[in-house]
């Protein structure tokens, strides 16, 4: 009989384990994995670094970045934040470091010093770790008082069961079973499949932008610049920041903020729609027609590709310039009234379809799972459940880019360790 049985050898299965054992070292726990290795994800994350969280250290404005699980883990947060995790690991002898961006990496720039540093403390702590370890089922034992799992040939029983398996069909159902709600999982955090002249063959290219993406009932397939005379609907999502041209379409935050806030819209929008883009957001189009005359009158005998009149990299400068319908060697003393404002408008109001999504890189995140109102966030324990306890994306939260998946499962893993290893 085990007193924790953590199904998931992930993060957040992990740092569950520790914190229990550390807390309570008399206890026996084990950790399953289906897989031959564990915390592959870890490994992977932030293109093999692990962006082990973000230097945003005060709990309401960390929870902001939280698409769902926002009102949540405010709560959680204020018993174990950014702060609390930095120092787990550098009390451990892995020195961490906060980038430019509010990413937080070992300094070592590899996944591999978490990883070493989980495996120690396990091995330290007594902690069994059984790999190859599929979990067929789990089910309450007769007197409510633990749990029987089962793996392929082995029953076991523990006290308390911790499921952290992530995004895992297979355990959504079983709990679905045994009646928690499950929230649809659609994906998040996903980069946007573009095919248009505009942006290709200059990939690469990244600059500021604001994006928006308007109601489906007013795309129209044809037109790919916002008209005046269309009806001035309030956008369904928007986003700002940092914008990604690659070989696929675009990515980067703005388009990953994007897909996160928007992830139940877009999905059921079929992953076809359009998006809106301003690449000057400092200025509206009536603002950048003004300025368009201004340089007419004032750099009358000079081109307007080679003149990169606004600050957007050249690349694209010269392809919404052609996109305008502006010829290369036309100068700004000749360039039509009208020209000029469908420039203004390549600029402010740039209309894209999109058709389709692509992973990004092994970051793959899912919004949808255990419902929150089924969820104790005192303890992460069921409320239909005794002695059920979740960690990590198993939940129905999910968050943008930058290492808040992450401090999602570490505040988790702890707050449930806590009521674990006191009861």
């Amino acid at each position: 009989m085990y007193d924790l049985i953590i199904i998931g050898g992930g993060a957040a299965g992990f740092y569950a384990a520790i914190q229990t054992a550390t807390k309570n070292p008399d206890l026996k726990i084990a950790i399953f994995e289906r897989g031959k290795t564990v915390l592959g994800k870890v490994k992977v994350s932030g293109g093999g670094r692990c962006n082990v969280t973000h230097a945003e250290f005060n709990p309401s404005d960390l929870a902001t970045n939280y698409p769902r699980g926002k009102k949540e883990l405010l709560g959680p947060f204020h018993t174990h934040c950014t702060g609390d995790v930095m120092a787990f690991f550098e009390e451990r002898g892995v020195p961490l470091k906060i980038e430019e961006d509010g990413r937080i990496f070992p300094k070592s720039n590899s996944s591999q010093s978490i990883i070493d540093c989980f495996l120690d403390e396990v091995e330290q702590l007594n902690i069994t770790i059984l790999k190859n370890s599929s979990v067929k089922s789990f089910i309450p034992l007769e007197d409510n008082n633990g749990w029987q799992v089962t793996t392929m040939n082995t029953h076991y029983q523990c006290k308390n069961l911790l499921v952290a398996t992530g995004s895992n069909p297979k355990i959504w159902n079983q709990l679905e079973d045994m009646g928690h709600n499950i929230i649809a999982p659609v994906p998040s955090l996903f980069t946007f499949n573009i095919k248009d002249k505009r942006i290709k063959g200059i990939q690469g290219v990244s600059t500021n932008v604001q994006v928006e993406v308007p109601p489906k009932k007013y795309y129209n397939p044809k037109i790919v610049v916002q008209l005046r005379s269309k009806v001035n609907e309030q956008p369904v999502l928007v986003s700002d920041g940092p914008l990604l041209i690659t070989h696929w379409g675009m990515s980067g935050p703005a388009i990953l903020k994007l897909s996160a806030w928007g992830a139940n819209i877009l999905n059921e929008f079929n992953y076809n729609f359009r998006i809106n883009i301003n690449w000057v957001p400092e200025y509206t189009t009536e603002m950048l027609e003004e300025v368009f005359f201004q340089i007419k009158n004032v750099e009358a005998k000079k081109t307007i590709v080679r003149t990169n009149a606004v600050d957007i990299p050249k690349r694209l400068w010269i392809n919404l310039t052609e996109a305008a319908g502006i010829d290369k060697a036309l100068k700004w003393a000749d360039v039509t009234k009208e020209k000029l404002k469908e420039l203004a408008l390549q600029l402010t109001k740039c209309s894209f379809k999109v058709e389709g999504k692509s992973t990004f890189k092994e970051e793959f995140v899912t919004a949808g799972g255990v419902d929150l109102k089924e969820i104790n966030f005192k303890t992460f324990a069921s409320k239909k459940l005794p002695n059920l306890y979740f960690a990590g994306e198993i939940i129905n939260v999910d968050a943008i880019t930058g290492g808040f998946n992450f401090q999602n499962a570490w505040t988790g893993a702890y707050i449930a360790a806590n009521a674990i290893a006191s009861a």
